[in-house]
């Protein structure tokens, strides 16, 4: 796990570097149809858009969302990954 907490403070430091916080953070994720509710609830209250892919067979999931800080930020990405399948872009 060593590697994952290098991981997490790497991504705290740029989010830091590149963002004044609180600021408007856009996350987006691709999942399938059957996750998209799944997605969607990690941002109760936030603007959140779908856009299914040309197949039809994934979703494309764009969030906009007042971030407070990075770990705010860290801990949606954190949350995110429990979800089955969703790919973090």
């Amino acid at each position: 796990m060593a590697g994952q907490k290098y991981d997490t403070e790497e991504f705290r430091n740029k989010l830091e570097a590149t963002h004044d916080f609180p600021t408007l953070y856009m996350f987006k994720f691709i999942v399938t149809d059957d996750k998209k509710q799944e997605v969607e609830n990690l941002f109760p209250m936030n603007e959140v858009s779908f856009k299914p892919s040309s197949k039809g067979k994934y979703i494309s999931v764009t969030a906009k969302v007042m971030a407070s800080s990075s770990d705010y930020v860290i801990d949606i990405y954190k949350r995110a990954k429990q979800i089955e399948g969703i790919i973090a872009l």
